[in-house]
């Protein structure tokens, strides 16, 4: 949980990370409106997500089912993410809730989401999470594999692959990330290149609130940024 963070607190660290991400927009040279900047609301109560909401928050995420389940009837309408790792026996749960899982790092995550979207009669966009670190303590296709598994997912019903993302390292020096970023784009740019059918790379989703600004001067085009905007999470 965190602690209940005020309306005065919350209106200055959205106004200060509107203005990073317009200078960083500014410097590589793009508009701060044509990148998404998502809400990260884990462990956020849902008066204060709906706070964020009403001052121009149009994007938030969740990591955990259970949460975005105990949520759901109380936040005001918003385009909803799921940002987290994600077992397959939760994907029923939330195959309605979200209108993007952007956490897809396996065929068999993808194959549930496909099965579970044709029982539900809809749609649903995904992106592939990339281990652009080669981390073993983290989940996501290995980068060499990305394309491979795409063109997988991508004959699977109901489902459409709507770009990648990402999780780098964790580095004393943000800087060194900038390295996992560029070969991200790379990775993104190879594989919007070839055209897959049923697969558009719209979206590309690294970056969060200590890196945004280097993974937004790399290319990113959605950030998610939960401390930056709502203080730091304290656990129990």
């Amino acid at each position: 949980m965190m602690e209940k963070l005020s309306a005065e607190e919350f209106d200055f660290n959205f106004n200060s990370v509107k203005e990073r991400l317009y200078k960083a927009a500014e410097k590589s040279g793009r508009k701060a409106e044509d990148i998404i900047l998502l809400a990260a609301t884990k462990t956020v109560d849902a008066e204060t997500v709906n706070y964020a909401i009403g001052k121009g928050i149009s994007y938030i995420g969740e990591n955990k089912v259970q949460e975005l389940l105990s949520k759901e009837d109380k936040i005001v309408p918003v385009h909803k993410h799921f940002i987290g790792h994600l077992q397959t026996n939760k994907v029923k749960d939330i195959i309605d809730k979200v209108e993007l899982i952007q956490s897809v790092d396996s065929l068999k995550l993808a194959a549930e989401i496909s099965k579970q979207a044709v029982k539900a009669g809809r749609n649903m966009d995904i992106l592939l999470e990339v281990n652009i670190g080669g981390e073993e303590s983290k989940w996501g296709f290995e980068p060499e594999t990305v394309e491979e598994n795409l063109r997988q997912t991508a004959l699977l019903p109901n489902i459409k692959v709507k770009g990648l993302m990402a999780i780098p390292p964790i580095c004393e020096n943000m800087e060194e990330n900038r390295k996992y970023f560029h070969e991200m784009h790379k990775l993104f740019i190879d594989i919007a290149d070839k055209k897959i059918d049923n697969s558009s790379m719209e979206i590309l989703s690294m970056g969060m609130s200590d890196d945004f600004e280097i993974a937004v001067s790399e290319g990113a085009n959605l950030i998610r940024l939960g401390t930056a905007l709502f203080g730091k999470r304290i656990y129990y």
